[in-house]
């Protein structure tokens, strides 16, 4: 399976070198210092469940230089997306599949405006890493990509990836509820996060901002419900996961915004917003956060 990976990151990369090291070939969309470590000394991937080295590293910053692909992951932030878009073109062949890895629920369409929805398939990453230097990746905890065809059914060409990656990888007939579920988790939680400047454990113990935190999450059930995907009782269930999570933890939308740095407060915050307001449906807390933080 050739696949190229568009954004290096801590996703890309990891999930790359998953690729790389099980004998697939792999082309990396990079830029600058990380595109010239990958070029020289390669991908390392520091983990927990074993190192990676890869070397021979195939990288560019141009898409016309790699080639048609079997597999595009697409690994760039929400907000590097529309720069990415105008150049995914050259990678397209007949049955390519471009595997979407973008938090929040928008970018699916956008992917498909550009390269067609036959070319798409929506995925879910789960994995927390980080570019750990130039050509460095480190990875600190989860890693499985979860895709599907857009109608959440499997295919060859899917059948094809989840075998490629291996025990990380599975293909969710339920994968729009996937979607929004992890959106109804980050959206209000990384809000109030940046907001509050609190990590998980205070925003959950405090009953004031759990309470602020489950209307919040029950405000994106709404929306999705509106949208055709039942999340159920989903204020209960992200409650439940929210407890489960270190207390230290934050979200990467409050950690860029409290460093001044770009971040997805559009595609997670303003997202829910912009898709209640498109259905009729009120997100009161949702647009305070956003409506603060923007």
């Amino acid at each position: 399976m050739r696949t190229v990976i568009i954004g290096a990151g801590g996703v890309g990369g990891y999930f790359g070198a998953l690729l790389a090291s099980a004998g697939h070939e792999v082309a990396f969309l990079a830029r600058g210092a990380h595109l010239d470590a990958l070029r020289t000394r390669g991908l390392r991937v520091s983990s927990p469940d074993g190192d990676m080295a890869v070397t021979g590293v195939r990288a560019s910053d141009s898409t016309a230089e790699l080639g048609t692909a079997d597999v595009v992951l697409l690994c760039v932030k929400t907000w590097q997306l529309d720069a990415v878009l105008p150049h995914l073109k050259p990678l397209i062949g007949p049955d390519t599949a471009v595997v979407t890895t973008q938090n929040g629920v928008e970018a699916p369409d956008a992917v498909a405006a550009a390269v067609g929805r036959e070319h798409v398939l929506p995925g879910v990453a789960r994995v927390i890493a980080r570019i750990d230097g130039p050509g460095v990746i480190a990875h600190v905890g989860g890693g499985v990509l979860t895709f599907a065809e857009w109608d959440g059914g499997s295919s060859p060409r899917a059948e094809a990836l989840r075998e490629a990656v291996g025990a990380r990888a599975s293909v969710s007939p339920g994968i729009w509820s996937e979607l929004w579920a992890k959106f109804a988790f980050i959206a209000p939680t990384g809000g109030l996060g940046a907001v509050t400047g609190a990590a998980f454990g205070e925003l959950r113990d405090d009953p004031d901002t759990r309470r602020v935190l489950a209307d919040g999450y029950a405000e994106v059930g709404a929306v999705a419900a509106a949208h055709g995907v039942d999340l159920g009782d989903v204020a209960a269930s992200t409650l439940a996961f929210l407890d489960a999570q270190p207390e230290q933890g934050t979200t990467s939308l409050q950690r860029d915004i409290i460093a001044g740095l770009p971040s997805e407060l559009d595609a997670w915050t303003g997202a829910v917003v912009r898709l209640g307001e498109a259905k009729d449906v009120p997100t009161p807390v949702n647009r305070v956060l956003w409506s603060v933080l923007k």
